[in-house]
């Protein structure tokens, strides 16, 4: 589908959406959201009876919105903007205390290794947690990520050693993402699709209040109890919060089973049977594949500068090779081979999925590029304290989350999404990106950066939800949590690209600055300066050195930015190849829903 679409011209693809617009609603706008997601081609009706086609933990979540009362959705929402509360609260809190669990072991090899796979472990496990979701169901793999999450902040409360650490920062990723994974698709079988943007905003919003508690949290269990009650005081706050919402979906689960909404499965199987049906319903060699082939493939971006010969040496030659290589050999299996496939085949091609996969990759290369270096920037060069730089790189935050709330009435409103992304939310990035290429240098008012922040800000909160309606909206209610899944790996995928172009632009022009503009009597400090944050911010301000750093920085700040800037021109072309999909006219979801 893509490439058959190569030769048309960005203005060809939205000239033939406005003409499509022009068009009284019909199937067709149905079918957009319908097209290649199953064998079939099922298309979704309007009955309210629960699909019987569907993987069971579809069906089950269909059956339970079927019984439950407005009352009961609005509890649930409450519930889940609760415990998004806590758990961002708790990621504030928890991120400000590592560097104090870390410290009496910071030198070991093992801590940034721990810190990079766990982070990519979590992120990978969305991928076998959307078949748990769809396979068992939605509260058990929620009941599944809890746990987990427990395991690992009772772990990171009593860790003595770095084996205890490294091991409790896996369990928490792994928990800490699949509870915030397992929420959204809440979230979404619980949402009609015109209403699910601002949904999906509305459990974001606790972030604009919990990125200014978690610094003083942090600062009280310090000066208090110990850094060991801040993860402790979480791992019994968790449970008290999230049980609830599992009580409220396991009671209609209950009742609507009792009324026969949910068929009662009684395979017959053998274990050796069961084993066997599992392992082709979760499609384990594909997943496995796809796995260890993201990981040994993105792994080796973060931990190249810890080798000795960087790039060359031959463990991150081996893992990027064996990583592309799993990757293709998954491609080829989920292609001709696979008995089910993870992902519908037909999906991928579909233009509207694979645009929104590639924004999200887009809009985490160009974030990571200019963001990496940020915090740095402000203190070094702006000279802020700790205190105001954090306000500043909170504005995307905040700002951001604030925003998602005005898009998601906006597409509430007329129930299109494809314009306000191609014409506000890519602009204003482009905008806000590309004024930084002049702001963010030396002796440049404060104001103009915050003002490119807010930029960011606004357009990061409009893209974001966007391209997740995009992909939810050219899909079935059956594949929602498969394409989320994947939308979160072409992220991850966008990260690590994103911090790998920024630190080889920043080893590659800082230090080589750095000796250009720095005076003579300080040469001999080049290797300190270029190494240490402090040492950078020891200098006087208006010093001959320290103008000298800030000039290094400058430059390197300004490569960085154009190659982010660049790379948004990607974006504007995976906007106009969506679907002017209209999400007011079609149902996805059934029962009561928000």
């Amino acid at each position: 589908m893509f490439n058959s679409l190569q030769s048309k011209t960005v203005g060809d693809v939205v000239a033939s959406d406005l003409v499509a617009e022009e068009k009284t609603f019909n199937a067709s706008d149905k079918e957009a959201g319908a097209t290649a997601t199953s064998r079939d081609h099922h298309h979704e009706s309007d009955d309210e009876s629960v699909d019987k086609d569907a993987q069971a933990g579809v069906r089950a979540i269909e059956a339970t919105t079927s019984v439950w009362t407005k009352r009961d959705l609005i509890i649930a929402y409450i519930l889940i903007w609760v415990i998004y509360f806590v758990d961002a609260m708790q990621q504030t809190t928890t991120g400000s205390l590592t560097p104090y669990v870390t410290s009496s072991f910071a030198l070991h090899s093992l801590t940034a290794a721990t810190s990079i796979m766990s982070s990519l472990i979590g992120g990978i496990f969305k991928l076998p947690l959307a078949k748990i979701l769809d396979i068992w169901g939605r509260p058990q793999g929620f009941a599944f990520m809890l746990f987990l999450l427990e395991v690992g902040l009772i772990m990171m409360a009593g860790c003595k050693n770095v084996e205890t650490y490294a091991a409790a920062q896996v369990f928490y990723w792994v928990g800490y993402n699949g509870m915030s994974f397992s929420l959204s698709i809440f979230v979404a079988d619980t949402s009609a699709l015109k209403n699910r943007a601002f949904a999906f905003a509305f459990i974001s919003s606790p972030y604009i209040a919990t990125v200014w508690i978690g610094g003083p949290m942090a600062t009280a269990f310090l000066k208090g109890p110990g850094f060991r009650w801040g993860f402790g005081i979480f791992a019994i706050i968790t449970p008290v919060v999230t049980l609830p919402l599992l009580a409220l979906f396991t009671i209609n689960y209950l009742k609507a089973k009792k009324q026969g909404l949910i068929p009662v499965s009684d395979s017959k199987r053998t274990v050796a049977e069961s084993i066997w049906y599992y392992t082709i319903e979760f499609d384990i060699l594909g997943l496995l594949l796809l796995s260890a082939g993201l990981a040994l493939f993105l792994l080796p971006f973060s931990l190249y500068s810890y080798q000795g010969k960087g790039w060359k040496a031959p463990m991150i030659i081996c893992m990027i090779i064996f990583g592309g290589l799993l990757l293709i050999a998954f491609v080829i299996y989920e292609r001709f081979f696979a008995p089910k496939t993870f992902m519908p085949y037909e999906l991928l091609k579909d233009r509207t999925v694979l645009g929104a996969y590639i924004l999200a990759a887009v809009l985490f290369v160009e974030f990571y590029i200019w963001d990496s270096y940020f915090y740095s920037f402000l203190q070094v060069v702006n000279n802020l304290n700790i205190t105001q730089a954090t306000y500043i790189v909170n504005i995307y935050s905040i700002g951001s989350c604030f925003f998602s709330l005005v898009v998601g009435v906006f597409i509430r409103w007329t129930g299109r999404f494809k314009a306000l992304a191609l014409y506000f939310g890519v602009p204003l990035t482009i905008l806000g990106v590309g004024l930084m290429i002049a702001f963010r240098q030396p002796d440049v008012n404060i104001g103009y950066i915050i003002m490119c922040q807010i930029f960011i800000a606004f357009s990061g909160g409009t893209l974001v939800i966007c391209e997740q309606i995009a992909a939810m909206a050219a899909t079935t209610h059956q594949y929602v949590a498969v394409v989320l899944a994947v939308e979160g790996m072409f992220a991850s995928i966008g990260g690590a690209i994103g911090s790998t172009v920024a630190g080889a632009i920043w080893t590659g022009v800082f230090p080589k600055r750095l000796a250009e503009h720095l005076p003579q009597e300080a040469q001999a400090n080049l290797t300190m300066i270029y190494g240490s944050l402090v040492t950078q911010m020891s200098y006087p301000v208006g010093s001959p050195t320290r103008i000298a750093i800030n000039r290094a920085y400058g430059d390197a700040q300004k490569y960085m930015i154009i190659g982010a800037t660049a790379v948004l021109a990607i974006a504007v072309v995976a906007v106009a190849f969506w679907r002017d999909i209209r999400v007011k006219d079609f149902k996805q979801v059934k029962g009561v829903v928000m």
